[in-house]
């Protein structure tokens, strides 16, 4: 669970983006916020009731006039007294603003700490707190409707409800510990085998639906890989909507990394075009066949690009280059490009049981099944029903508790160890407890909040 509070500073920061803007918002946390305020406007309006104040530290240095709200604890965001001060958004106004309230007795705030006091005071888990970052870091409509029912709780919900019915679940195991000798079987009564198995569908359905979120926060990062001309920069080009490569007809053109982020449906999609795959004696250009092949190895998903009126063999590409990555391989389609030369029909083909996307990135056709098909990889449904917003340690934490889990299964079936089962359920639910904040390392913390903006 959160800490207590029990702050003794008190913290400022300017809430507001840096640069000039028409409105310009300081915000004040903590014990001595309301006795600041006072000193600056003279007297504060009626708690969550705007008044207009002149912002003065003595009566003639008056810096700016403008909007004050007070939220006296516990009913603010952070828990404790809120002071925010609502004044012109002038660079040079805010800082003698700051400077003000910093003599009077507050100190800067570090980045996150408004939202980290906000999850120590119990007004927000640490899902939620996460959220607030992901909903200013948007980068699209999807991942900003995500990250705003994350901060509603819903992500939290589900997650609360696995950790209460793993907690019951104990209960009946250390009763059957605690109680041998008794004549009631718990563990055969309460039906702990099908609930467990319920507990793992419900865990496979969250993962899922955290993943869908973990691609609307972070995206997902396909590469093109492909031999020389066979279009990979003319595909990306058309992918981007606008000339973000270099086309030649010369073979080995691009011999760098060249990136790009683009939506799909919503989701971001950051694409990464490479160079030629080829022998060459040129040094430049192995090394950009050398990068190439180690974008490969990090992708989400690898577009292998043939130029599909050449004779090419795909299959004969992909072991020629790709057989060194192995186990590191990430899921790969294969595009056949240049259908407008080809004869080939734009779309979805399946070829010796594989599909292929046929496509022209002269014309335009066949990108829209290309879009379609690198959602469907992923799992990814644009607009799907109550996605939210989720960090690859959210996946992690639900991937550890489901193994727990499913250990905990085959204890109770082979073994019949209840012993082994408790200490199951207990890593199943500590690792659930990581996500909200109730089981979390200080250090992880730090680092969650140190990526936050100063003022949030």
């Amino acid at each position: 669970m959160p800490r207590p509070g029990g702050h003794t500073d008190t913290i400022a920061a300017v809430a507001t983006a840096p640069g000039r803007g028409g409105i310009g918002i300081v915000r004040i946390s903590g014990p001595a916020a309301q006795k600041i305020a006072v000193t600056l406007c003279g007297t504060l309006p009626l708690p969550r009731v705007a008044g207009f104040r002149a912002f003065a530290p003595s009566a003639s240095d008056v810096i700016d006039s403008g909007i004050v709200l007070h939220f006296p604890a516990p009913s603010s965001f952070t828990g404790e007294d809120v002071v925010e001060f609502h004044g012109h958004g002038g660079p040079v106004v805010l800082q003698l603003l700051m400077q003000s309230i910093l003599s009077a007795g507050a100190r800067l705030a570090r980045p996150g700490e408004f939202t980290e006091r906000a999850f120590i005071n119990g007004k927000i888990d640490l899902a939620q707190a996460e959220a607030i970052a992901d909903l200013i870091d948007s980068a699209s409509t999807e991942a900003a409707r995500g990250a705003s029912r994350s901060l509603q709780g819903e992500f939290s919900k589900l997650v609360n409800a696995l950790i209460e019915e793993l907690t019951r679940l104990r209960v009946l195991v250390e009763a059957c510990i605690d109680f041998p000798d008794e004549d009631i079987d718990f563990i055969t009564a309460a039906n702990v085998n099908g609930r467990m198995n319920a507990l793992l569908e419900r865990m496979h359905d969250l993962h899922h639906k955290a993943h869908v979120g973990s691609l609307l926060r972070d995206g997902m990062t396909v590469v093109l890989a492909g031999k020389p001309n066979a279009g990979k920069s003319s595909l990306m080009n058309c992918l981007a909507g606008h000339d973000a490569a270099i086309v030649s007809a010369t073979p080995g053109t691009t011999r760098d990394v060249l990136r790009e982020q683009i939506l799909i449906d919503g989701m971001p999609v950051h694409v990464i075009d490479t160079a030629g795959l080829r022998e060459s004696g040129d040094d430049v250009e192995r090394e950009g066949i050398r990068r190439a092949l180690r974008e490969a190895g990090k992708a989400d998903l690898l577009l292998l690009v043939v130029d599909s009126s050449s004779a090419d063999n795909p299959q004969s590409i992909a072991e020629e280059h790709f057989s060194s990555l192995a186990e590191s391989l990430p899921p790969l389609c294969i595009v056949l490009n240049k259908s407008d030369l080809s004869g080939l029909t734009p779309g979805e083909c399946r070829v010796d049981g594989h599909i292929q996307i046929a496509v022209s990135a002269l014309t335009g056709a066949g990108l829209d099944a290309l879009r379609a098909h690198i959602s469907r990889l992923v799992g990814f449904s644009p607009g799907e029903s109550g996605a939210f917003s989720a960090r690859r340690r959210h996946l992690d934490a639900i991937a550890r508790a489901r193994n727990s889990l499913t250990e905990g299964l085959v204890t109770l079936n082979e073994q019949a160890a209840v012993e082994l089962l408790a200490e199951h359920l207990r890593d199943a639910q500590q690792a659930l407890g990581e996500i909200t904040g109730q089981l979390t390392a200080d250090e992880l913390l730090g680092e969650i909040f140190s990526s936050f903006c100063i003022g949030k």
